[in-house]
């Protein structure tokens, strides 16, 4: 069952969910000696990575993954890793030594399996923060794109609606495996998608199991 956090602005909702998150990961460090995150791209999500960064966390016991990366340069611009080196990594909580980035350099095939190797190390991540596309894709998986149906823990996606056209993403089956999915949407172009949701069109971030969703007003309504 999805549960639902609505905020009046992307100001709230970033202090919510960076609240949400450390709180989950507290809860993980009571039970066991790591915990394992995946971290999204996006505008949304950066600005609760940066209130994250601030939170008084064990943060020498966690491990910070990524939920997909593009295809481009190391230190490009468009990265995904580039906001977060810029807004979780900033110097005040974390540090970047527990932070594995995706390979994507390298080319779609050959980071997948890089990556795939990491993955499989561990039985699941314990928390995938996610964003959400305006077509409902999640980290990288598009609809009606092949890497959608793949069973690999970590799939290579080629034709991406979007550029970079070359990808590299968790698959389906790990994103359904981690402990909490926590989704991070805002504005008024995600209406649509969460409106197809409601009625149960099976858009990629549906097909992921329960979610918790931080929304912002000009989303949600």
């Amino acid at each position: 069952m999805d549960h639902y956090h609505i905020n009046d602005n992307t100001e709230q909702l970033a202090e919510a969910a960076a609240n949400f998150i450390a709180q989950k990961i507290g809860e993980c460090l009571h039970h066991q000696s790591r915990c394992r995150i995946a971290l999204p791209g996006g505008n949304t999500p950066a600005l609760c990575l940066q209130k994250l960064s601030s939170q008084p966390l064990s943060w020498e016991k966690i491990e910070w993954y990524m939920g997909d990366e593009r295809c481009l340069p190391v230190g490009h611009a468009e990265r995904n890793d580039t906001m977060v080196s810029k807004t979780l990594f900033n110097g005040q909580g974390p540090s970047k030594k527990q932070f594995f980035p995706i390979k994507a350099e390298l080319g779609a095939e050959k980071a997948a399996k890089d990556y795939q190797a990491q993955i499989e190390a561990f039985d699941a991540l314990d928390i995938v923060i996610l964003g959400m596309g305006e077509d409902g894709h999640t980290a990288s998986l598009f609809p009606n794109n092949k890497a959608l149906t793949k069973q690999d823990s970590v799939v290579a996606v080629f034709n991406a609606p979007k550029p970079p056209e070359e990808r590299v993403s968790l698959g389906l089956n790990t994103l359904i495996k981690a402990k909490y999915r926590i989704v991070l949407a805002a504005g008024e172009d995600k209406k649509s998608a969460l409106q197809k949701l409601t009625m149960c069109e099976k858009l990629p971030i549906a097909l992921i199991g329960p979610k918790h969703w931080f929304l912002d007003h000009a989303a949600a309504n």
